[in-house]
């Protein structure tokens, strides 16, 4: 960890190579002066003159020496600062470690005790070993030894005597704590402008802020070059790692104080997937520590009594976007219309779209007509896009197009319909003024399917994405339902702020299994239960994709959260009319096969899903006995399904069709 810090934290003030070489000088003529007054305690006085030596070497110093430094950083007066300096001197030393074992009389001792520092030093007084004094408040110096109090021993952090030597280096116990944000030097534009208002906020303000947005890098940046006008290191310690008991608190926020200051540190808490347990904790986080501090989050964060600068660091807009493209692309001509595309539908940070067209042009060396390399950049996009949501849902490769789906014409111009207002969506909000006529909380685009299980709802939703060129995330509500408080509630966060990046078509399924009538309020349970709903319906409806939902019962469903649904689309049952088209849709081209009548197939009373069991499970079973697909493969494929349905396959249903399939079962 020590290896990784940057070099300006030994040199975080005034400092440099001739200051580290002036300083080992003036710590070197301190301890000779103090050598000749332990000399004189002890009756055998020294020669030379150390004080004048010591001005001297003051003199040349081109900042303050670590000594003067420690003292002002933590308030220490003459007398607490040589103890301090008589400490450091016996791990030091040699000479005056010796003095001090002979002062120490028959213990012999090489650590100076209370009682030595009275006798060897001027100006001395009790008060400077009191608990709440500044040497044993900030722990500069530990009392060793359970003897009585003026017989214990002086003992100096480790770090401490780090810092008088002027040595870079972190306090051992927050090495695995801490870590330096990467280095970012101060500039113009967006992240610029916030570095600077984040800087004069911390210099001149309250010295706590509250940085809040969905783009983890740019906060990163700006703290990171902030940090640099205030001429301080920024290191990030993790909220959710500050856990344990209140007294362990007291120490730790004691510690990271101390290091703060004596590296000029610029302690940025990391919130951003902290819950709200945790979040409820940062009030007397930042009661115990000292400014300067940031506080990294997605959105807002409970202060208490300290007052705090609040600066929401929206995403890029969309036209910041498409100037990251257009600069990162240079010479490669890309239509506006297409770029515009691009940067309204996939809300990723510079970093990230500077990406997407790094790959774009990698897969299309060479194009320079316009719009030969809008293909290539959509889904350069949508692949830097993916990371974020992949690790929270299952994506569904989308291969179906409008051809392979069978409803009636009502339900299609629906689907139709949602998927244009998807498609078109920018245009309407952003272009023709609708963004700012309407809350935010009404721009989502919403739709429950509503259907018996294998009617196509799923299999709408892979059209919709596909003809989009979206992604398309199935979020199993089962898992994201927890039963602790407020857990439910992160998950569901989580997986819109991801979805969010690249306006992916998100489906819940089993909707019911969360959207359910919201209960009246018994006690604590059913109070968060609403709460979750309430903030799910909120989420969908300030989502910028297509959200789509789920369930077998509608009837289950709460009409609050039915009014707030843009579009209810009931899949229904397929006829005799619809289950033949999907037989006839269901065996690819390439499928062999003989004997087969779609419409004397339809006569089996099964939904789409299970036609296109039936007619897998057929194809395998053909594949096995290496012949064509039959009647009779078809058959032995249908018992199965129907006995997977818990229902029986009755002879009106395959008259006409399965007597070649039961022939062949009999055999010659």
């Amino acid at each position: 960890m020590t290896d990784a810090l940057p070099d300006r934290m030994a040199h975080n003030t005034d400092a440099g190579e001739h200051w580290l070489q002036a300083n080992q000088a003036m710590l070197t003529a301190l301890f000779d002066v103090l050598h000749q007054r332990l000399a004189e305690v002890l009756g055998r006085p020294v020669g030379g003159s150390p004080q004048a030596e010591a001005a001297r070497c003051r003199a040349a110093m081109p900042a303050p020496p670590a000594t003067e430094r420690l003292a002002a950083l933590f308030g220490l007066d003459p007398f607490a600062s040589d103890l301090v300096l008589l400490a450091a001197a016996v791990e030091l030393d040699g000479r005056i470690a010796a003095q001090v074992a002979e002062l120490d009389g028959p213990a012999g001792r090489s650590l100076p005790s209370i009682a030595t520092a009275f006798r060897a030093l001027p100006g001395a007084h009790w008060s400077a070993f009191a608990p709440g004094a500044p040497l044993r408040r900030w722990r500069l110096i530990e009392l060793d030894g359970e003897a009585r109090f003026t017989a214990r021993c002086l003992r100096l952090d480790e770090r401490v005597l780090h810092f008088l030597l002027g040595l870079p280096a972190l306090d051992a116990r927050l090495e695995a704590l801490l870590r330096p944000l990467p280095a970012a030097a101060p500039g113009g534009g967006r992240i610029g402008a916030l570095a600077e208002r984040l800087a004069v906020g911390l210099a001149e303000g309250p010295g706590f802020a509250v940085l809040s947005g969905r783009d983890p890098s740019a906060l990163g940046e700006a703290v990171a070059a902030a940090a640099v006008r205030l001429g301080r290191v920024p290191m990030r310690l993790e909220l959710a790692e500050l856990s344990g008991l209140p007294s362990e608190h007291e120490a730790l926020t004691r510690l990271l104080q101390r290091e703060a200051a004596l590296s000029g540190l610029l302690l940025v808490v990391g919130a951003e997937e902290a819950d709200d347990a945790a979040l409820r904790g940062v009030p007397g986080l930042l009661a115990r520590l000292a400014p300067p501090c940031v506080v990294l989050a997605r959105g807002g964060v409970p202060t208490g009594e300290v007052t705090a600068l609040r600066i929401d660091c929206a995403g890029l807009s969309a036209p910041e976007r498409m100037e990251v493209l257009r600069t990162a692309l240079g010479r490669r001509a890309v239509d506006a219309g297409a770029l515009a595309a691009v940067a309204g539908q996939f809300d990723l940070p510079a970093p990230a779209l500077r990406a997407a067209a790094a790959r774009a042009t990698a897969q299309a060396p060479g194009r320079r007509q316009r719009g030969k390399l809008h293909p290539a950049l959509w889904e350069a996009a949508r692949a830097e896009a993916r990371p974020l949501l992949d690790d929270l849902a299952e994506r569904l490769e989308t291969k179906a197009s409008w051809d392979d789906l069978v409803l009636p014409p009502a339900q299609m111009t629906v689907l139709r319909q949602i998927a244009a207002q998807v498609g078109h969506r920018l245009r309407v909000y952003d272009q023709w003024g609708f963004r700012d006529r309407l809350s935010s909380r009404g721009l989502g685009i919403t739709a429950l399917f509503v259907g018996a299980s294998g009617t196509g709802k799923t299999f709408a939703a892979e059209v919709i994405a596909g003809a989009l060129s979206l992604d398309l995330y199935r979020i199993d509500l089962s898992a994201v339902v927890s039963k602790y408080i407020g857990e439910t509630e992160k998950n569901l966060r989580r997986i819109f702020d991801a979805a969010e990046a690249g306006g992916a078509v998100l489906l819940f399924d089993e909707a019911d299994a969360l959207f359910g009538k919201r209960s009246e309020v018994k006690d604590s349970h059913d109070r968060y239960a609403n709460i979750e709903v309430g903030y799910l319906l909120q989420r969908m409806e300030s989502y910028g994709g297509l959200a789509v939902l789920t369930t077998n019962m509608k009837q289950n469903l709460d009409q609050a959260f039915m009014r707030r649904i843009r579009f209810v689309v009931e899949f229904p049952f397929p006829g005799a009319e619809e289950r033949a088209a999907i037989w006839q849709r269901v065996f690819p081209a390439a499928l062999p096969h003989e004997g087969l009548d779609p419409a004397r197939l339809a006569q089996m009373n099964l939904p789409g899903g299970a036609i296109r069991n039936v007619a897998l499970n057929a194809a395998f079973l053909a594949a096995a006995d290496g012949q064509v697909v039959r009647p009779a493969h078809v058959l032995a494929a249908a018992r199965s399904e129907y006995a997977k349905l818990e229902k029986p396959l009755t002879g009106s249903e395959t008259r006409g069709w399965a007597e070649a399939g039961r022939w062949a079962e009999a055999g010659p």
